[in-house]
């Protein structure tokens, strides 16, 4: 996911979400610390608390059919099984975006976004819930060059965020929450150009640049009140801080997501201070008018950046924290049912 850019709109070199120009994210200052809320957290509406185990269940289930790079046999089946689940899971609408697009590197990528409903007719306050299901086509971060070339298994770098979202619409199924919620499985994410190719901040998050311009249902009036991105969030011990993007253009958004953490007792998994800069997909949905901010682990300590398994072909399975999946499970599933 990511490499330094430069987007004028912010005037700073940005951490892209899938190829690094620098290499990683960029580790930045703290941030300003939140303000307190005195309001507390009331109960989640479900009966139970978020099950971590349902949620790797959905996490292997991904990563058993191999790397999702669009084009591949993989790729069609997991499409074809997520669509498939989310109507299982009780979506009252599922919709598909079928596109083709062209890549950095002149690969035509055929992409398939898939959006769940949840009381899509309702004029509530929609929140947009969003993880990118495809995985990164060459391990570019791999030591062994002759390794460089291959898919990765993304466990982490897109099969966590849609694990964790994928058990959110289980426990929507079995008891909505008071609002309407949209779930956003959006692909395309991570066929960004690597380091040296000369790529702009363009060559990633190429499904929900596509869904922007063609496949959103919305307008003026229906459109979400914000949308959280989960991505890479199942790393060993992972911390998540306030991502620089998330924190420039969405800043009531990370408030309220930190600050419901701290009183969760997630203060030491989400931590009150400026992470990297990172090129992912909330960066095209503020840009679209919809606050938007990203979860993802940012300032890891042992490479001031992402989890150390990122673009490598130790991004797998056996390398989630089930824990990890817990905490940013428990902290969405509090947002989603106690708004």
């Amino acid at each position: 996911m990511k490499g330094l850019r430069y987007i004028p709109l912010l005037m700073a070199a940005i951490c892209g979400c899938g190829s690094p120009s620098g290499s990683r994210a960029e580790a930045t200052s703290p941030a300003a610390q939140a303000p307190e809320q005195a309001a507390a957290v009331t109960a989640a509406r479900p009966a139970s608390a978020f099950d971590a185990d349902s949620a790797m269940t959905f996490l292997r289930r991904q990563v058993a059919a191999g790397p999702r790079v669009p084009g591949s046999a993989a790729h069609k089946a997991t499409g074809d099984y997520l669509s498939a689940e989310l109507r299982r899971l009780g979506a009252d609408t599922v919709i598909e975006q079928h596109v083709e697009v062209t890549a950095w590197n002149g690969d035509r990528l055929p992409l398939r976004n898939i959006l769940g409903r949840f009381a899509p007719e309702s004029r509530g306050k929609r929140i947009l819930l969003v993880a990118h299901w495809d995985s990164r086509p060459w391990a570019d971060e791999e030591p062994s060059e002759k390794l460089r070339q291959k898919p990765i298994e993304g466990a982490n770098d897109g099969a966590s965020g849609v694990a964790v979202l994928l058990e959110i619409a289980r426990q929507l199924g079995l008891e909505r929450a008071s609002e309407p919620v949209d779930i956003l499985l959006i692909d395309g994410e991570d066929y960004g150009a690597p380091e040296g190719k000369g790529g702009d901040e363009t060559t990633w998050c190429l499904g929900t640049q596509a869904w922007i311009l063609s496949g959103m249902p919305y307008d003026f009036a229906t459109q979400p009140r914000y949308a959280i991105l989960l991505d890479m969030v199942g790393g060993r011990d992972a911390r998540f801080h306030r991502e620089v993007i998330s924190d420039y253009m969405a800043p009531e958004v990370v408030d309220m997501a930190w600050n419901r953490a701290k009183r969760l007792g997630l203060g030491d998994r989400f931590v009150n201070e400026r992470g990297g800069t990172v090129v992912d997909d909330h960066l095209f949905l503020n840009r679209a008018g919809i606050p938007a901010i990203d979860i993802i682990e940012s300032a890891n300590p042992s490479t001031a950046s992402f989890n150390p398994t990122w673009h490598t072909h130790d991004d797998t399975a056996d390398n989630i924290d089930p824990d990890t999946i817990k905490a940013v499970g428990t902290l969405i599933q509090s947002i989603v049912y106690d708004r």
